[in-house]
């Protein structure tokens, strides 16, 4: 289902898109920065990023299905470009924020312990620092990608 009736859906799964990508990359930075946000977000983040990271692949579907009625058109596929490497920030963005609630989750790790010998288990000082590193990184390229994407898609639709 690419139109609502008769009007492509495309543009409005893309505020979908807008909202919960940026808001996931905001929720994971603050997390990762400050503590006491971490511990009331929970589970939170990761939900948003399941939400975020279902959306694109609809949004971009969507989107093929527009850019086939529309036709050709160099603006239009120059946002399509853009549109297609979101799914690759997004993704990642998703199993970092789990990777990073389940390192700070007491459960999750209380469980991991009981189950892994005292021999073999990594620091989680130094598993949370990388984490939070490559949490960070991929929340910004997200945020970048969604930039770019929905600039060259406002100037693909108003030009």
């Amino acid at each position: 289902m690419n139109t609502i009736n008769g009007l492509p859906i495309h543009p409005l799964l893309v505020h979908v898109v807008v909202v919960l990508v940026p808001l996931t990359a905001l929720m994971a930075i603050i997390g990762v920065c400050w503590p006491a946000a971490r511990a009331r977000l929970g589970i939170l983040t990761p939900l948003v990023a399941l939400a975020a990271l279902i959306s694109v692949p609809l949004t971009t579907t969507a989107g093929e299905s527009l850019e086939e009625r529309v036709g050709p058109n160099p603006a239009i596929e120059h946002h399509a470009g853009f549109g297609e490497q979101v799914i690759y920030w997004v993704g990642p963005l998703f199993a970092l924020a789990v990777l990073w609630w389940a390192v700070h989750d007491e459960r999750v790790m209380a469980t991991i312990h009981t189950r892994i010998p005292a021999s073999a288990k990594l620091s989680q000082r130094v598993t949370a620092l990388v984490l939070g590193v490559a949490l960070i990184v991929v929340a910004v390229g997200s945020l970048y990608i969604v930039y770019r994407t929905g600039d060259s898609g406002s100037r693909a639709a108003w030009s």
